[in-house]
């Protein structure tokens, strides 16, 4: 979030340099300045504004305040977690998008008992500092939406971390010398959705920390996941009424023709050519493998320019079409022809999702066999300012 802070702060530049760099085009600076202009509009003012005095600066002078701002001996923004960084601004004060997310979710999770249950994936060293955070807003939102919040969380497993490396391919490393290692992207996180299947999870909406609206958006959101999730319930319902005629020994052709009608209409599934010369039995075993399956459902809007994957059709390696949620980074736009497919969408998905963990039997399913292991890309992050 604060990568053009970070390089600012480490050129250890002045106010009148900086705005030279950015009168010839340089980015961080032109940031910066962006930034220091209007950090007042920012719900991390009155939390930023508090330090400088204690430390008598002021943002409007030098840089010294890219220090209290970032650095661990200031407000430490550069290592804190985004779940807890100011986010918006509300009657009552700022709040972080922790707690947004918990509003949020009172909007649209409570059970018939007024339970809402939420889970964050975090990382093992920010878990203290999100503890004491819910300690102190829980009271709050519990009293002011009639709910009870279970909250758990869990750890995306280091064994998932790649190796980065920078622009030239290089392997990145730190100050010391040591190999800066990421995260793995949301693929990683299939073993964290298993566990919580087998604890008992069964329908889970997904989103990114930072995809959270503003209160005065919040009753229009919930309306629209509860449609989200709503959808996917009509679907699975349709599915398993299929699956169920497909287990029996009297279907006939009847029913295969309603299953795969069902799966091409409802489910986008497009079959292999070579799929159509099968016989009745092979059809059969064939779409109780594309229907028995976890469900997911994915919201969109309309493209307006923003970062995000968008809606596309993806030839899969065995030859058939599926609707799939493309990255950006997974198109290589020095093709020509994937560049005009891309710049053609008109919509983007903001990891906003709905899952289906179980079968018809509720059990859970194994996550693990419907991923896909050759589906890798590169994408581009900062490190300390760094690129």
């Amino acid at each position: 979030m604060f990568e053009s802070l970070l390089a600012t702060l480490q050129e250890e530049t002045d106010r009148a340099a900086l705005a030279q760099l950015a009168g010839a085009g340089d980015r961080h600076a032109a940031d910066t300045l962006r930034f220091a202009h209007h950090w007042r509009e920012l719900a991390l003012a009155d939390e930023l504004g508090v330090a400088l005095r204690a430390r008598g600066e002021t943002v409007s002078s030098g840089l010294e305040w890219l220090s209290t701002l970032l650095s661990p001996k200031g407000l430490g923004y550069a290592e804190r977690p985004k779940a807890l960084i100011p986010f918006h601004l509300t009657a009552r004060g700022a709040r972080s998008a922790f707690e947004e997310h918990l509003a949020e979710a009172a909007g649209y999770l409570a059970d018939a008992a007024r339970v809402c249950r939420v889970h964050f994936t975090i990382a093992p060293e920010h878990r203290a500092a999100i503890d004491r955070h819910l300690s102190t807003v829980r009271a709050e939102l519990e009293s002011r939406s009639d709910v009870h919040f279970e909250v758990s969380f869990s750890y995306q497993e280091r064994a998932s971390d790649t190796v980065a490396v920078d622009l030239a391919g290089r392997p990145f490393r730190n100050a010391d010398g040591s190999l800066v290692l990421r995260p793995g992207g949301h693929g990683a996180l299939l073993r964290n959705l298993q566990a919580y299947a087998a604890a008992g999870g069964d329908i889970v909406f997904i989103k990114n920390i930072d995809n959270v609206v503003p209160e005065r958006s919040r009753s229009f959101l919930a309306r629209w996941q509860q449609i989200l999730g709503g959808h996917l319930l009509q679907i699975q319902e349709e599915l398993f009424a299929h699956l169920e005629r497909l287990e029996s020994a009297e279907i006939g052709r009847e029913d295969l023709a309603a299953a795969l009608a069902f799966a091409e209409g409802r489910l986008g599934y497009h079959p292999a050519r070579s799929m159509r010369s099968l016989r009745p039995e092979e059809w059969r075993r064939s779409l109780q493998s594309r229907l028995d399956r976890p469900l997911r459902v994915c919201a969109v809007v309309r493209s307006e320019g923003q970062p995000g994957g968008g809606p596309f059709w993806v030839d899969d390696r065995e030859g058939e079409d599926r609707p799939q949620i493309v990255e950006s980074a997974e198109v290589d736009h020095d093709s020509e022809s994937q560049s005009e497919i891309w710049s053609s969408s008109t919509h983007f998905n903001p990891v906003n999702l709905v899952c289906a963990l179980r079968d018809r039997r509720q059990q859970p399913y194994d996550l693990s066999r419907y991923r896909d292991p050759e589906a890798v890309f590169v994408s581009t992050k900062s490190s300390g300012g760094r690129r």
